[in-house]
């Protein structure tokens, strides 16, 4: 048997939760649901992808996906070539709760794009130095220069949901992220930079299948953590967090475009769409690119 294989079968010391099975109220029903029991329960499985009135009842088929994504990338291509070529700037910010689907969407996004033009920022959490910095320092210095696509994989948005919710800032520091928030955006955009913030927003069934997907897979483990059971019985406090967040941050200049993202192949091809109807690249084929689907992609926190 292979090391993998052996590996596989155990139950790793560094992933047994301390507090396994979580009391959570869903739907005004309480549930109880313990993510270190390989077998999943069936209230989940059965609920997942409806959770949260998303409005589809199956996946997008694998093969629609498939080719879609393909058309879509060769559109990415090209319009990398036109950032290169007339030194534009974009950046792209993605939050959402845990589990929500940020980091696929942004691998399918950046997969054939030339990554030395192409950045992906994931900060860690901020060193002691960075503490002592203005707040906003340490994501600027990671903004886009001259023909490049930068995305981020969670952002200063940090501030204003996992670092109060789970007791990582002051009131006053939450209070305070808000009211700069508006003031800096307007200067990101003011400088030319082509400026994109997207909520993937999923279902709590849905997040609670993920995690447990996580748990239980030797391949993917490594993405869980204790947060991840902290957030999950913190989904209302997640929930107000982000309404308040959305209603003050929410800007003509720099508005929140909400994806649906229960179904991952659908949320990926919407936020590519948005990115490619929304700049004049040279070669951009509107027919290729399709129409957005208004069930899945719309605008600020009424469509949440």
């Amino acid at each position: 048997m292979s090391a993998l294989g052996k590996d596989s079968k155990k139950k790793p010391e560094r992933l047994k939760s301390a507090k396994s099975t979580l009391k959570l109220n869903i739907d005004g029903r309480t549930r109880n649901f313990d993510i270190d029991n390989p077998k999943l329960p069936d209230w989940v499985e059965d609920g997942a992808l409806v959770s949260r009135d998303f409005p589809y009842t199956d996946k997008m088929s694998k093969d629609e996906y498939g080719e879609t994504l393909e058309q879509l990338q060769i559109q990415l291509v090209k319009m990398q070539y036109w950032l290169q070529d007339t030194g534009q700037r974009v950046m792209i910010i993605f939050e959402g709760r845990d589990a929500a689907g940020k980091g696929g969407t942004i691998f399918n996004l950046r997969q054939y794009m030339n990554p030395r033009n192409a950045r992906n920022v994931a900060l860690p959490k901020p060193s002691e130095t960075e503490r002592g910095q203005w707040y906003f320092q340490r994501y600027v210095s990671h903004f886009p220069t001259t023909g490049e696509f930068v995305t981020f994989d969670r952002s200063w948005y940090n501030r204003a949901g996992v670092e109060p919710v789970l007791g990582f800032c002051t009131p006053e520091q939450h209070e305070s992220f808000l009211e700069e928030v508006p003031g800096f955006e307007r200067m990101i955009v003011a400088d030319g930079i082509h400026f994109f913030k997207f909520w993937l927003n999923i279902g709590q069934i849905m997040q609670l299948k993920r995690f447990h997907d996580r748990r239980h897979s030797p391949l993917k483990n490594w993405k869980f953590s204790p947060i991840d059971i902290a957030g999950a019985e913190k989904w209302d406090d997640y929930t107000k967090a982000r309404n308040e967040m959305m209603e003050r941050t929410h800007t003509a200049h720099a508005p929140w475009t909400i994806v649906k993202s229960n179904d991952k192949r659908r949320a990926r091809l919407a936020v590519i769409r948005r990115i490619l109807l929304s700049l004049p690249y040279e070669g951009r084929n509107i027919d290729v690119i399709g129409k957005e689907d208004p069930l899945i992609i719309g605008s600020g926190p009424g469509f949440l």
